[in-house]
């Protein structure tokens, strides 16, 4: 069972829920060096649409971001879990949680059909370190 685990910084960006948006908003991103290592996107309204961005460098994300006129609510932060695939791993890691008395409110994760895994855990910010010091980060 081999994974690895890490604090991660995330940001929220609206956008309008047309075709290019996102891209427009990720185009301006890649063209200033900041490289994102998860996202996630979620309607909020009939026409707009939330995206989850996790940024390498929080701090170059905000000083793009301003630059670019984009409003970004955070940084917030989140468990970041990325490792081999196998049954009952995030069971295991639930299970840690639980007996420290943690609720994750959130989460999301993705196979890369190559027997690889991420996963995003979101707990409540007054819980953050007591789910970081359960699942030893």
């Amino acid at each position: 069972m081999a994974y690895t685990i890490r604090r991660a910084e995330y940001f929220y960006a609206a956008v309008e829920d047309h075709p290019g948006e996102a891209y427009e908003l990720l185009s301006q991103l890649a063209a200033q060096g900041v490289n994102l290592i998860a996202i996630t996107a979620l309607p909020t309204g009939t026409m707009r649409t939330q995206l989850t961005l996790f940024p390498v460098d929080a701090a170059r994300m905000r000083n793009v971001a301003q630059q670019a006129g984009v409003a970004l609510d955070g940084p917030h932060r989140a468990l970041l879990v990325q490792g081999d695939d196998e049954i009952g791993v995030l069971a295991r890691l639930h299970s840690k949680l639980h007996h420290a008395n943690v609720d994750v409110y959130a989460s999301t994760g993705v196979t890369d059909g190559r027997g690889g895994y991420g996963y995003i855990i979101y707990v409540r910010s007054e819980d953050f370190e007591k789910a970081a010091q359960a699942l030893e980060v």
